[in-house]
């Protein structure tokens, strides 16, 4: 019979490269699901039961929050990326790595659009649900991510004291 060991646990290099991983991953889906949608989405997709394909524009924040202040918006998303990036980084757990990375990387996907997509400022959005409002990967990325930050916070073990940090 073989004996069961102890998983030894991440080192901090090991839980940042998670981190930054996982975010760029959410980055490049984002930016590739986006550009499918630009180029070939007209109109409105009924695909599944609530789901559905629909794109429209967003100069807001989630739920359409301070729509119209696409620079203000970018700005002020701007330095968020980068004190999340700070934050993110000192991931204690891979729950928190990965949920971090999410966040960061639905993050990144939005400003990357905001800066470089060529619409003023606006983020394409093309994921539709009933009674909800339409979303992109990005915006998938940053709910998914702090669900599972929460979750790894309320009901997650701490840490071990000896976890090594480097």
């Amino acid at each position: 019979m073989q004996e069961r060991r102890a998983v030894a646990p991440l080192t901090r290099g090991a839980l940042r490269t998670l981190t930054f991983a996982t975010a760029a991953a959410i980055v490049v889906a984002d930016r590739v699901t986006t550009s499918l949608a630009l180029n070939h989405l007209h109109g409105v997709r009924h695909v599944w039961g609530p789901f559905g394909l629909a794109l429209g524009f967003n100069s807001g924040v989630a739920f359409s929050l301070f729509s119209g202040r696409a620079l203000i918006v970018t700005v002020l998303l701007g330095a968020g990326v980068a004190g999340l990036a700070f934050v993110v980084a000192q991931a204690a757990t891979v729950a928190q790595a990965v949920g971090g990375g999410l966040v960061l990387g639905g993050a990144l996907g939005n400003l990357s659009e905001r800066i470089s997509g060529g619409h003023h400022g606006q983020v394409p959005d093309f994921i539709t649900l009933s009674h909800w409002p339409t979303f992109n990967v990005a915006d998938a990325g940053v709910t998914v991510g702090v669900i599972v930050v929460a979750a790894s916070l309320l009901f997650g073990r701490p840490a071990h004291p000896d976890t090594p940090a480097s």
